[in-house]
């Protein structure tokens, strides 16, 4: 697997339909939630399928090669495996709370500042919890701390 599909399952799926608001149509209100909760499931699914086709793979490719650059070679395959799933995993933390989130009817507005995210970044980010300035301001600070 390249690097581009490991990246891209970080990505949330992309044959979800772009949500169109009505003009009257109130912000997050339940047909929105529904739809964002489908985003945020079929992207937790996808990423779990990965999970269980990794270990698949390194349970069905596991070997000792008498060789040492073989050996190595597997080695190095498996660990970046691995920090892909670390990673993967800990999106699908992030689903999962953004999901409650929905559940709670708290999706969709900023952590900080209490405005609305927005449906656009909701769906580029479904898992975004502040909204663009609030997350511009974040980043300013953590260029000026050097984290």
């Amino acid at each position: 697997m390249t690097n581009d599909t490991r990246n891209q399952k970080l990505e949330k799926p992309q044959s979800v339909t772009p949500y169109t608001p009505n003009e009257d149509e109130e912000y997050m209100n339940e047909t929105q939630r529904e739809h964002f909760r489908q985003i945020l499931t079929d992207w937790k699914q996808a990423l779990m399928e990965e999970v269980d086709r990794t270990m698949t793979h390194m349970q069905d490719e596991a070997a000792n090669f008498p060789d040492p650059t073989d050996r190595a070679t597997q080695e190095s395959e498996f660990s970046l495996e691995l920090r892909t799933r670390d990673r993967e995993r800990k999106l699908i933390r992030k689903i999962d709370e953004a999901i409650s989130r929905v559940d709670r009817d708290e999706y969709g507005f900023c952590d900080t500042c209490g405005t609305e995210i927005g449906i656009r970044r909701l769906e580029a980010r479904p898992t975004a919890t502040l909204c663009v300035d609030c997350k511009s301001l974040d980043e300013i600070r953590e260029r000026q701390l050097g984290q």
